[in-house]
């Protein structure tokens, strides 16, 4: 059975009795094109030629069609198959298939190829690993440092939960962000990121920027799922106790009818007020807008993410 058939013969089977939910008409202004462009499919074959995973494709990202043309893609390492089934996610949830080792060697081999100048790898869930998968991170950080100097890394962790000692690694092998998404506010993972704690993924941004405090850190949040107004901002709060840097927020699209259904649509007048007070509250950059994702225009907003900190540097 090849990897691919693997992945399709075991996606979501926790999830085949949950109820269908009605498909709910999305607004004029969360609707995009169908990805048609060259750069579109030389990036897709890449991808294949490599043996490469991505959450553009896993998490079926509506921004892939204007990602892929640009030839910007996140990576996901560590197979497709993931440990956990949180009811957001479109990732095949499973017993995972063993580890390859050669993935480190095929992404280096990829971002030296395509001359990408920003990458961003993130990975499923591995409860399975003793380290939850920490050490391919570093691998993979290893050898693009060594094979693409020029190109900066953003790396999209899991929560790494119960796991001691997986950060530290990670860490001292020189990610240029640290990323890790909190997904939802706290009252709403035991439905929407039931396999997480809230306040353990708090840690994990606080304890990477402790680890080494000129390290970027990042975070980001779903909205449309049924919070409200005040625990978004409180989330930003902890955020800033934690030192986050960067946030992104963005509409939660159902991936399928089984998932978590859409409570609303948030309009684009209310993700700017996010914007605005996000930035009031202390983050060097933030990302908001219905379709911005965790790694949507990563590469730009490093740039800027850099740049305030050196003028932040400057004025000090």
């Amino acid at each position: 059975m090849s990897n691919i058939e693997n992945i399709r013969k075991h996606r979501h089977p926790e999830k085949v009795n949950k109820p269908v939910n009605p498909v709910i008409r999305k607004p004029d202004w969360i609707r995009v094109k169908a990805p048609t462009s060259k750069a579109y499919g030389e990036t897709r074959k890449l991808m294949r030629d490599n043996n490469l995973h991505t959450v553009c494709e896993e998490a079926a990202c509506p921004n892939i069609g204007e990602c892929w043309s640009a030839k910007h893609a996140t990576v996901m390492i560590l197979g497709g198959i993931c440990t956990r089934a949180c009811a957001f996610c479109n990732v095949a949830t499973g017993k995972p298939n063993p580890v390859d080792l050669l993935e480190p060697e095929n992404l280096a081999a990829s971002v030296k190829q395509m001359g990408m100048r920003h990458i961003v790898i993130t990975s499923v869930d591995r409860d399975d690993l003793a380290d939850g998968g920490a050490f391919q991170f570093v691998r993979c950080l290893e050898l693009i440092h060594e094979s693409s100097p020029g190109t900066t890394i953003e790396i999209l962790t899991p929560d790494f939960r119960d796991k001691k000692g997986a950060l530290e690694p990670i860490i001292k092998a020189r990610p240029d962000v640290f990323n890790h998404n909190l997904e939802t506010v706290p009252r709403l993972y035991p439905s929407i990121r039931p396999g997480a704690r809230y306040f353990n993924s708090l840690k994990l941004l606080s304890d990477a920027k402790a680890l080494d405090p000129s390290l970027f850190t990042k975070s980001g949040i779903m909205v449309g799922l049924g919070e409200t107004r005040e625990e978004v901002l409180q989330v930003m709060d902890d955020l800033r106790s934690a030192d986050v840097d960067f946030l992104t927020i963005g509409q939660y699209l159902a991936p399928t009818p089984r998932h978590a259904p859409i409570d609303r649509f948030v309009t684009p007048a209310e993700f700017e007020e996010f914007k605005r007070l996000a930035l009031a509250k202390g983050f060097l950059h933030v990302a908001s807008s219905p379709l911005t994702r965790s790694s949507y225009h990563a590469d730009d907003d490093f740039a800027q993410l850099r740049d305030a900190r050196l003028a932040k540097l400057a004025n000090t």
